[in-house]
């Protein structure tokens, strides 16, 4: 049986690593909620432009754009990886980098190549450490994504497309379903086929909360994002109530126009969803961590107590020996 002193070491250990999990809890529920607030600012602008090309869509026959074409025969698909720069955050990283493995292990077993895009050091570092090709990376931008990094991807991927270096871009991220709960998707950026959006925390409402604090800014998070969703609703029903749009110089121009800034659109939108789906991951697996640590705490204070009882117990019985001895 280990000793007091052994007993009180680990005691002491245990609790510190509580207080570095229970602080990393609570700066990642502050972190939730402007991330949360970020996507729900974007959403509007996102629903908006989709409705707004699907429009033109419609009346368009946007035959003669790159971008809906599927004639390409590169046999090569780039495959942008959205994970996190930092670890501790439960299975975050580790389902999108098997999933992406998986992915480029199938379309290379099919004898197409992949150019792969990542997006935080994780997958950066697990591209390399396989010694696979890296056409472009991202660091230190998961937690806080920027409008420039989702141009800089979108100009990349477009460009080989129309030149026909690549057939297809694939994108895996994980999506905010709440501020509890990541769901692994697997999205098709190029070539476009439909036109959509995926809001965060779409019909989603069900969560654990840490406190009443992080529940109350969950709810304030999730009526910001109906206020979002109601107002570009409003923009689309406005958008209904005219009967008829004069596109200038052509529908065909306007097209050409929205369809690339649609893929930016696209690519940061799942950028800041996997933002706020990081957070939410790292808030989880502290509160997982802390709780774990409480429960450690508890066996190992009984422990010390009846390890301290059994000496207390041995010296009073040495002692009421000693004393029976000097008596004889």
């Amino acid at each position: 049986m280990p000793s007091l002193r052994d007993i009180k070491r680990r005691i002491n250990s245990v609790q510190s690593t509580k207080q570095i999990t229970r602080t990393m809890e609570m700066v990642a529920t502050a972190k939730i909620r402007r991330a949360t607030d970020r996507i729900i600012a974007a959403t509007p602008y996102a629903v908006a432009m989709v409705e707004v090309l699907r429009s033109v869509a419609t009346l368009s026959s946007g035959n003669e754009n790159p971008l809906l074409s599927t004639v390409n025969d590169s046999n090569r698909v780039a495959v942008i990886v959205v994970v996190s720069d930092r670890g501790l955050a439960g299975g975050f990283n580790s389902n999108v980098l098997r999933a992406a493995d998986k992915y480029i292990t199938k379309m290379r077993t099919a004898g197409i190549e992949c150019d792969i895009i990542t997006c935080g050091k994780k997958a950066l570092g697990y591209f390399n450490y396989r010694k696979l090709p890296i056409a472009l990376s991202f660091k230190d931008l998961s937690a806080d994504p920027t409008i420039d990094q989702a141009r800089e991807i979108a100009s990349y991927v477009i460009d080989s497309y129309v030149n026909n270096k690549i057939d297809q871009v694939v994108i895996l991220y994980n999506h905010a379903k709440n501020v509890a709960d990541q769901v692994l998707t697997t999205e098709q950026i190029l070539p476009i086929d439909t036109i959509k959006v995926h809001e965060v925390g779409e019909g989603e409402e069900e969560a654990v909360y840490l406190d009443e604090s992080a529940k109350a800014a969950a709810a304030g998070a999730s009526e910001k994002m109906k206020q979002a969703r109601r107002a570009a609703q409003d923009v689309s029903s406005a958008d209904e109530m005219h009967g008829y749009v004069e596109y200038e110089p052509s529908m065909d121009a306007v097209l050409n126009e929205l369809l690339p800034a649609y893929v930016q659109t696209r690519i940061y939108h799942a950028l800041l969803d996997s933002a706020a789906g990081e957070q939410g991951a790292r808030r989880k697996a502290m509160k997982s961590a802390t709780d774990n640590a409480s429960e450690i705490l508890t066996t190992l204070t009984r422990v010390f107590n009846r390890a301290r009882q059994g000496a207390i117990t041995t010296e009073i019985t040495e002692i009421v020996g000693g004393a029976a001895a000097l008596e004889d």
